[in-house]
Parts: C-alpha cells; structure tokens; sequence
C-alpha cells in the first residue's frame, strides 16, 4: 500500500508542474497578443496623420505646363488727324499653367491666360522637365474660358480624368499651377462646394485650394492624382485669395476641347516647319553633294520642336519627295502639306550623306486659323 501511494506522489509531481507551465505559457501568449494589438492601435492614429500624397502629385504635375503669353494692350491713343487715331500698344507677359489632356500635344488653359486686345498670339509653354516650346493657340470657347493650345513635341505626359460622378464636397483636391512665376508650386484643399446643372452634371467646382495669380488654367486634381477641373478664377474683394476658388469641371473642359479640336483641324492645313532654300540644279547638286543628278528643295532650318524635326528632318537635307509628287521647288512641298490636316502622317523622301530614304512625318499646326465654337458666338 505504502508502495503504491509513493508511486502515486511520484507520478503527480511532473503532471503538476506539466500543467502549471501550460498555464504560464498560455498566459504569456494572450499578454503578448494583448501587448501587439495595444501597439496597433497607437500606431494607427500616427500612421494616419503622417499619410503623403506624393505619389499622386508626382503622378500629375508632368502634365501641368507654364504659360507665358506675351500681351498687346493699348497704352495711349494719339490723334493724328480728324479721321485718323493712332494707337500705341503696350507690351505685357501673362503668366499663366496650363494641362496636357493628349499625347499628340493639346493643351488646356483658361483663355484669359492667353487672349489680348488684337488676339495677336506669341504664346511659350514651359514643361516640368523644364523643356521650352513655343505654343499656338489652334482654337478658344470664350463662354467656358477655355482655350487650346498645342505643340510639336513628343515625350507628353497627358493627365489622367477622374470619374466626374464620384465627387463630392469634403474630398481632397490640389490645385498644381506655376503661380507668381516662383516655377511649378502645389497646393491643397477640399471641395468647399458642388452647382450642378439641372441633368445633375456639375457645372462648376468651388475649393479652397489656394488659386493664385498664374494658377488659373492649371489642373485641380483628386488625391489619386487625376484631374477633376481646370482652375479659372477666385472670389475676393481684397484681389489676393481668400479660399474661395473656382475650377471649370474636366467633363465640361474636355467637351469642350474635343470640338474646338475638331473644327480646329478642319480650319487648318497641315504644318511640316521647314524652311527651304534653292532648288537643286545639275551645277548646285555638283557643288553641294559632288554629284550632279540630286534634285530637290534644300532644308535650310527646321522649327523648333515642329514636325519635321520631330521626324528627325535636319538642316543641310534635300526633300526629294513628298509623298508621290517630286520636289522640283517649294510649291510641290506646299501642295502637298496644304492638301492634309494637322495630325496626318506624309512620307517625306529626303537625300543625306549619300543615300536617299523615306521618313514619315505626322504634321503639326503653324500659324492656326483661330476659331470659336458655334454655340459661343451665338
């Protein structure tokens, strides 16, 4: 008996102990478990309040340009005879930003930006990589206070659109312009406020994103980084901004844009942006190239940025062909280009280092035809 309540006790002592580090160890694991979501729970509030919109900014401002319209408003007026006033002009620079909405190099802005008292045009954008091109203004819709711009470049970074449905007052916007010429600057805020047509669309987007002098035509964006309106105006007594900010919906710009585009490359005729000198004779191909069978007109410039250089068209070229028609003098070139809009592709035949190939060349806008839409001028 003695025996077998020794054993008893001997057994007992490791299952007791057995049990007692379950215990403990179980313990442990629901402290630990307690101590870990403790700490998310601090950390989350931090993590919240140290949340970066970085991404969404760097998404979009490649797609936001700077303006500089150099303006034309008369100074003073001078009678020079009963019937005759003479009118000096003043020279200003507006300054301005504006949007790349497509890759083929059109530009959204605010008219005001752009438009002068004779509309005489000389207009320079500026690209966040810090690359200059000059722009022409193909087209304006004076009742939205847009205009459209376009350049010859390539490499654009066009802006991604929001769904227009989705916004709704409190959400955060930036408003991404070049304001007061200090290069390209952002600024945040909210949707103060929606007016909605009466089919519900919404007719203007009121924020009081810091819009200021040089902001207006530049992009107001979510915070995912897609463009929701182009920044237009401020309400202020004082001139200086005073949160409240008004932006023209991107469904309405864009709307607008894509007629004005539309009738813009009907009005127009297809710029190459080459100047040409001689045309090459049997003496003139002999001096030039040492052979004496090259006929042609010679590239003398090519414009900046224009299609031709674009094309990869050099100065020192011979055109040789457009097209099926062989180049004899400039008017075969002009023939050519003027019987094709802006955005067709010719073939270009030119002659270099002695050998003759093809390059195909999508045509620009020069010295655009500017228009109005219908419904405007109404």
């Amino acid at each position: 008996m003695n025996r077998t309540v020794k054993i008893i006790q001997f057994i007992s002592w490791p299952v007791i102990c057995g049990v007692l580090i379950a215990i403990v160890i179980l313990q442990y694991s629901q402290l630990e478990q307690l101590g870990h979501q403790l700490e998310q729970s601090s950390i989350a509030p931090l993590t919240q309040a140290n949340t970066s919109f970085a991404v969404a900014i760097s998404k979009a401002a490649p797609s936001v340009v700077g303006i500089t319209a150099t303006r034309f408003d008369v100074e003073s007026i001078e009678r020079a005879a009963d019937d005759q006033l003479n009118f000096h002009l003043e020279e200003q620079n507006s300054l301005g930003s504006g949007v790349i909405v497509s890759s083929n190099g059109f530009i959204l802005t605010n008219l005001h930006v752009v438009d002068n008292l004779f509309d005489l045009f000389d207009t320079e954008v500026t690209l966040n990589d810090g690359r200059r091109v000059p722009a022409t203004v193909v087209a304006w819709d004076k009742l939205n206070d847009l205009a459209v711009l376009h350049i010859n470049m390539n490499d654009l970074t066009p802006i991604e659109i929001s769904n227009m449905q989705n916004l709704k007052v409190g959400d955060v916007v930036f408003a991404i312009g070049y304001p007061r010429n200090i290069g390209q600057s952002v600024s945040q805020g909210i949707i103060s406020a929606l007016t909605n047509n009466p089919d519900t669309t919404v007719s203007i987007i009121q924020t009081d994103a810091a819009i200021n002098p040089g902001n207006s035509g530049g992009a107001l964006i979510n915070s995912e980084g897609k463009l929701i309106g182009i920044n237009s105006s401020i309400f202020s007594e004082s001139g200086n901004f005073e949160g409240i900010g008004f932006a023209t919906p991107a469904s309405i710009a864009l709307t607008s844009m894509e007629e004005l585009v539309a009738q813009a490359i009907e009005a127009n005729s297809g710029y190459l942006g080459v100047l040409t000198g001689e045309a090459l004779n049997e003496q003139s191909s002999q001096l030039f190239f040492g052979v004496n069978h090259i006929r042609g007109m010679l590239v003398e410039s090519v414009d900046d940025g224009g299609a031709a250089e674009r094309a990869g068209i050099r100065p020192g070229d011979v055109i040789t062909q457009v097209e099926n028609t062989q180049v004899v003098d400039a008017q075969n070139i002009l023939m050519e280009v003027r019987n094709k809009k802006p955005g067709d592709t010719v073939n270009v035949q030119i002659y270099r280092n002695s050998q003759t190939f093809n390059v195909p060349v999508t045509l620009g806008f020069g010295e655009a035809r500017i228009i109005e839409p219908q419904s405007a001028s109404n």
